[in-house]
């Protein structure tokens, strides 16, 4: 069984992380999933997914915090040792403080080590950031991490697939993102 870490911070775009969870649950049982939320995540999660003002409230974007989260600043987990590692750990979406912390190795709480745990085993990180513009700091960063191994994939959405809905676009992403991580997604049109 592939188990898989989705990691969850504090930036915009928390539908994002949101949609690919429920993509993993929904069709992909045989993956064994964990999730982590930075405490910034867990407040910008609410603020996005979970109130009547949030942009995204309607029935199908309503998604509640997964309970069964793993403490980020606890390094008492599996993973945060070379000899348990998820199969693939996706980052999403990804704050550039995020980045600056697995790139420079220093950790400072679980989600960091978990990052530096999957580069020196070689094994899968990706970084969805969803920040923008990009500093000269952020740029040197993001170049680390890709020269380390990281695979970077920016919260770009694509709309080759001409979609008509918001969550067409989020679902889109979230499925080439899973893709990367090596887990075989179903394309179809989202219908509620």
């Amino acid at each position: 069984m592939k188990k898989l870490l989705v990691a969850v911070t504090g930036a915009s775009g928390q539908l994002y992380a949101g949609r690919l969870i429920e993509i993993v649950k929904r069709e992909h049982p045989q993956v064994e999933l964990y999730t982590l939320f930075t405490n910034t995540a867990k407040e910008v999660w609410k603020e996005e997914l979970c109130t009547p003002a949030s942009p995204h409230f309607t029935k199908e974007f309503l998604i509640e915090t997964p309970k069964e989260s793993i403490d980020n600043s606890s390094y008492f987990h599996p993973f945060a040792s070379g000899s348990n590692p998820p199969h693939a750990a996706i980052v999403i979406p990804c704050t550039l403080s995020t980045v600056g912390r697995v790139a420079s190795g220093s950790g400072g709480d679980l989600l960091a080590r978990i990052g530096d745990v999957m580069l020196k085993e070689r094994l899968p990180l990706i970084m969805a950031i969803r920040e923008t513009p990009l500093n000269l700091i952020h740029l040197k960063n993001l170049t680390k991490l890709a020269e380390a191994g990281a695979i970077i994939a920016p919260a770009s959405p694509s709309f080759y697939h001409k979609p008509k809905e918001l969550i067409e676009i989020v679902d889109n992403f979230a499925r080439r993102v899973l893709s990367l991580a090596g887990i075989d997604t179903i394309r179809h049109r989202y219908t509620p």
